[in-house]
C-alpha cells in the first residue's frame, strides 16, 4: 500500500480532495468516511454522490475513484483482511467450529465487494474525534501499548455502521464475490507469501495486452491451474483473470486520462480488442462509462 506503513492490521489517514482521484486499489478492505464537502464516487457500486455522513466500504482489490464538487476530506480507515477475519471469528464463535470456518461464513456473508452506507449527517460529527484520534495514533505505525485503544476506537465506529452494512446467508447478486478469501497471514509486508502468486501477479501486471489463459499462466509458474487459481485468491482476493480485469481498467483509465487515444484504441492497448466488451469491464470495475469517465477527467483539468 502507498505511504502506508508497512504493516498493520489498523491504519488510518484523512486526506483533503481537491482534485479528481484515480480509481486504485489496494490489498486490504478500505472504509472511507465523507468528512466535509461533497463528491462523487465511482466503483463497482456505479457513480455516486456522496456528503457527510457517508461512508465507502471497500473490498480489497476493489477499484474506486473519486471527483470532488469543488473541495472535501475524508478518512480512510485501512484494515487488514486476517485481522477482520479474527474479529468475524469471535463476534460468531458460538456458531463457528474454528477460524479457518470463519473465512468461508465472511466470504459469503459480506460478499459484496463495495458498499455505500448512508448513515446521515448527524453521524458525521459523532466519528470526528474517533476518526481524528484514530489517525493520530496510526502516523508512527501500530505502538503496542496503544493498541487496544485503536481497537476500541474501531470498535466504537463498527458498532455504529454495522447495521447499515448489507449481509447475507447465500449468494443474492451477479456482483458478490462467493470466491474471495482474505489473505494468508504476512510479515512486515503486504506482498504474497506465495512467490508462484507474486511471480504471477507481475506477469499479469507487465504483459497487460496478452491474451492470458489460466492455463498458460499456470504453465509459466509451474503449477496446475488448480493450484494456481488458490494460491492466486489467497493472496490477490480473486482470481487471476479477475484480477487481469482490474489491472486493464486501471490503466486504461490512466490512458483516458493523460492521452487522446481513442476509447478503442486505449481498450486495445490494455489487452481488450472489442471497444464494446472494454466498455462493459471498464464500467463494472469502474462504476462509469470510458467516455464519462474521460469527461470527467476532461472537465476536472479546466478547472
Amino acid at each position: 500500500m502507498r505511504h502506508l506503513p508497512q504493516f498493520a492490521p489498523i491504519v488510518a489517514r484523512t486526506t483533503p480532495v481537491d482534485h479528481p482521484i484515480e480509481p486504485v486499489a489496494y490489498d486490504c478492505l478500505r472504509l472511507c468516511f465523507i468528512r466535509t464537502g461533497t463528491a462523487i464516487l465511482f466503483s463497482e457500486f456505479g457513480t455516486r454522490p456522496v456528503k457527510p455522513g457517508d461512508v465507502a466500504m471497500l473490498a480489497a482489490n476493489t477499484l474506486c475513484g473519486c471527483e470532488p464538487d469543488g473541495w472535501a476530506s475524508m478518512t480512510t480507515v485501512y484494515l487488514d483482511s486476517d485481522f477482520l477475519i479474527d474479529q468475524v471469528f469471535w463476534q460468531y464463535a458460538f456458531m463457528l467450529p474454528d477460524r479457518l470456518s470463519a473465512q468461508d461464513f465472511a466470504s459469503t456473508r459480506y460478499a459484496e465487494p463495495t458498499q455505500l452506507l448512508r448513515l446521515g449527517e448527524e453521524w458525521a460529527g459523532h466519528f470526528a474525534p474517533r476518526l481524528d484520534e484514530l489517525v493520530t495514533l496510526s502516523i508512527d505505525g501500530p505502538r503496542p501499548e496503544r493498541f487496544y485503544r485503536m481497537q476500541s476506537l474501531l470498535f466504537a465506529i463498527f458498532d455504529v455502521i454495522s447495521p447499515y452494512i448489507a449481509v447475507t446467508d447465500t449468494r443474492t447478486s451477479p456482483t458478490q464475490r462467493p470466491t474471495t478469501r482474505p489473505v494468508v497471514p504476512r510479515h512486515r509486508t503486504f506482498a504474497p507469501v506465495r512467490t508462484e502468486a507474486r511471480l504471477a501477479e507481475e506477469l499479469l501486471r507487465e504483459s497487460l495486452a496478452h491474451r492470458w489463459t489460466i492455463d498458460e499462466l499456470a504453465s509459466c509458474v509451474h503449477l496446475s491451474t488448480s493450484h494456481l487459481s488458490r494460491v492466486f485468491v489467497e493472496a490477490f482476493g480473486k482470481s487471476p483473470l479477475a484480477y487481469l480485469t482490474m489491472l486493464r481498467a486501471q490503466e486504461l483509465a490512466r490512458l483516458l486520462r493523460l492521452t487522446e487515444l481513442t476509447v478503442a484504441e486505449a481498450g486495445r492497448r490494455v489487452g481488450w480488442t472489442d471497444p464494446d466488451y472494454a466498455g462493459r469491464q471498464f464500467r463494472r470495475s469502474v462504476g462509469v462509462t470510458p467516455r464519462q469517465y474521460r469527461s470527467m477527467a476532461h472537465m476536472s483539468a479546466r478547472t
